[in-house]
């Protein structure tokens, strides 16, 4: 078999595989970018009760398997909420709290690097808790955390080939599907290896366009 020998119904295949991790990788990244937010906004104001729950939930997603997750979320969510739960469904809830824990310690850790000096000054001026957040905190948080936020978006994209485990035909599993049916493995997975790879890289790309802007401008704003 050579890359020309797929079908036309192996590249319909191909493309429906990665429309639906291109899909689930978005979809996941958003939601989990903004619960990973939050959970960073409950510690910044030192929420009481949701602080340390969100710092728990947290430490426990981003120090377990995520295969485990996943199979927690599919085989015993539906078990203890008495529901019905579809394999994207589990994906999706299982990848997003994933993607937030590591951004609510990516978004902490920026938020943290901001000097102590610059705070207090800003409270000397007589601004408010949001105002020092927004207009001192956040901007030099998030070019702090762009960089390692770009990694992590990058590693959730590996990490979605994991949903193909629960019936979910996302690339990986369709790389599966033409494996059976070819029997040619080092051609099918260098094509699916290469999907991933581009993939990646436009993410990386696209991140770093962003963080170059991002420095310029805070750069221009003198902070």
């Amino acid at each position: 078999m050579r890359f020309t020998d797929f079908t036309h119904h192996d590249l319909l295949l191909l493309l429906q595989g990665l429309g639906v991790s291109v899909a689930l990788f978005v979809a996941t990244a958003v939601i989990g970018l903004l619960l990973g937010l939050s959970w960073a906004m409950l510690r910044y104001y030192r929420t009481p009760l949701l602080a340390p729950l969100a710092a728990l939930l947290a430490e426990l997603l981003k120090n377990s398997p995520v295969l485990v997750q996943l199979f927690l979320v599919f085989f015993g969510l539906p078990v203890l909420l008495q529901t019905d739960l579809t394999p994207v469904e589990a994906a999706l809830i299982t990848l997003s709290g994933n993607t937030a824990a590591f951004v609510y310690v990516i978004a902490v850790s920026a938020i943290e690097s901001v000097g102590r000096e610059q705070l207090e000054t800003a409270r000397v001026f007589g601004l408010t808790r949001w105002q020092i957040l927004r207009r001192v905190v956040a901007p030099q948080a998030a070019a702090f955390g762009f960089g390692p936020l770009t990694g992590l978006l990058v590693n959730q994209l590996q990490v979605t080939s994991l949903i193909s485990v629960i019936g979910v035909v996302d690339l990986t599993k369709v790389g599966a599907i033409l494996n059976v049916r070819t029997l040619k493995p080092f051609i099918v997975w260098t094509v699916i290896g290469l999907l991933y790879y581009l993939m990646a890289r436009l993410i990386a790309s696209s991140c770093a366009r962003w963080e170059a802007r991002l420095r310029a401008h805070n750069q221009w704003k003198g902070l």
